[in-house]
């Protein structure tokens, strides 16, 4: 999957050649570069910059000076390049694109993840993503120290509010969803979307037989003293997650209620990018 992304992104950027190295450079040229810091804050998508790096041109010679999740500061040198001139330059600007973004990301969530310390509350991604770069955002999640939730539509039922809706009701949607793993054959976990202390009632009520299964309360938009009387009502009988309305300002809190996780969209889309640069020298 990083593979085809990595060709997408070349074949977008490149199309019939980079007429400016084509026209301003040897053909024969062989440089070096590096990768400089400009910026503070947790470094993510080396691996990334190697698979593009090995994509552009497998007989580049790179030395990784710095690794993934590591705290960077302006001056310091992530990594060095040599071989072919025309090549690097092709390279450079997917390398920093992907570098600069994924180290936002992982900065981002470093830092939400220290917030929540001493609780047993983990962060969760979400599908809030940049469309086609989900992979590489969720990798810099997992570097930050994050956790990843489910990748796509494919690999879990997440039942929301607009689902619930149209399925008629929290009972008709887990119960249809149920059906439908048991009719297809597939191992999926099941997560619901709750908005009211009803909701929640209805399904520990309709779980209790063990009939059809529910693996993850999804708590939405409730504030941390809601989140703690429903955690206190569910008693670990279902996994938690508190979702909705969580910033920096009152992460803490909402860990502090005993939920399990908690999920954030701040961490892929409200970000700001780490300065990097690939310099010759």
């Amino acid at each position: 999957m990083l593979q085809d992304f990595i060709r997408a992104a070349l074949a977008e950027d490149v199309g019939d050649g980079d007429h400016t190295s084509l026209s301003t450079i040897p053909a024969e040229a062989q440089r070096r570069a590096r990768l400089l810091v400009k910026d503070t804050g947790v470094l993510a998508g080396v691996e990334v910059a190697l698979a593009i790096f090995e994509e552009v041109d497998p007989t580049f010679e790179v030395d990784v000076l710095i690794e993934d999740g590591t705290e960077i500061k302006p001056g310091d040198i992530v990594l060095t390049v040599a071989g072919n001139a025309r090549n690097i330059l092709t390279a450079e600007r997917l390398v920093l694109n992907c570098m600069q973004r994924m180290s936002g990301i992982a900065t981002q969530t470093r830092r939400m993840v220290k917030l929540m310390e001493g609780t047993r509350a983990e962060l969760l991604d979400t599908r809030k993503t940049t469309p086609n770069f989900r992979i590489c955002e969720k990798m810099a999640v997992k570097i930050g120290g994050g956790v990843n939730h489910r990748f796509g539509l494919y690999d879990m039922i997440l039942i929301k509010d607009n689902h619930i809706d149209y399925a008629g009701g929290v009972t008709q949607a887990i119960t249809q969803a149920n059906a439908y793993l048991k009719r297809t054959g597939r191992q999926l976990e099941i997560e619901v979307e709750m908005r009211t202390r009803a909701e929640v009632e209805e399904v520990l009520k309709i779980t209790e037989s063990g009939e059809v299964k529910v693996d993850v309360l999804l708590l939405d938009n409730f504030k941390p003293n809601e989140i703690q009387d429903l955690v206190q009502l569910i008693d670990n009988r279902i996994t938690t997650e508190a979702s909705g309305g969580i910033t920096e300002e009152n992460l803490r809190a909402y860990a502090e209620t005993g939920v399990n996780f908690i999920s954030s969209g701040a961490l892929t889309h409200h970000v700001t990018s780490l300065d990097l640069s690939l310099k010759a020298y």
